[in-house]
């Protein structure tokens, strides 16, 4: 599991307590508490966590498929998308499987390696919370620097999003 014991978050523009535990897989799982567990145990302790009445989030490493956990969203109130190194792009395609493919509406946060100049692209993928732990990030992001980008070259399924074919910063060659 991705080392993600942050005491806060970043979410709708500032630093909140984190109210979840990561539990280890040979954690046991209290009765009462947000807690999040990696996608094998989820899978595993399914009928014990049905019963929950917490909330409960399943950790979705680098290469897992988010949609062995589509027909369980009923018990499923975060996504903890892993980022293991910052030149690894597939949480941004589980992010949007989760949100554009499955329809899941609760939060999805990234955790792991999150940098600056990540979070506006990360968000256009339907995360909502960062588990920041790179200083230079933390600083920014408490200063109030978000980077924005303004031109997107592929779409997303987006209702603010220009359509495809009226970019004019996309044209394509005659």
């Amino acid at each position: 599991m991705t080392d993600t014991q942050a005491n806060d978050i970043y979410r709708d523009g500032r630093f909140l307590a984190d109210g979840w535990t990561y539990l280890a897989d040979d954690d046991p799982v209290p009765a009462d508490g947000a807690v999040f567990l990696s996608l094998s145990r989820f899978l595993a302790d399914l009928a014990v966590l049905r019963g929950r009445n917490a909330p409960t989030g399943v950790v979705v490493e680098a290469g897992e498929d988010v949609r062995s956990i589509a027909d369980e969203f009923a018990h499923v109130a975060a996504v903890a998308v892993a980022f293991p190194k910052f030149t690894d792009g597939r949480g941004y395609s589980t992010a949007r499987i989760l949100r554009e493919d499955l329809g899941f509406d609760g939060e999805i946060r990234a955790v792991g390696d999150v940098l600056i100049d990540q979070i506006a692209l990360m968000r256009r993928c339907g995360i909502d919370a960062f588990a920041v732990s790179h200083a230079p990030t933390r600083a920014a992001l408490e200063a109030g620097h978000v980077p924005r980008v303004d031109h997107y070259y592929q779409p997303a399924g987006r209702a603010d999003e220009v359509p495809t074919g009226t970019r004019p910063w996309l044209r394509r060659p005659a």
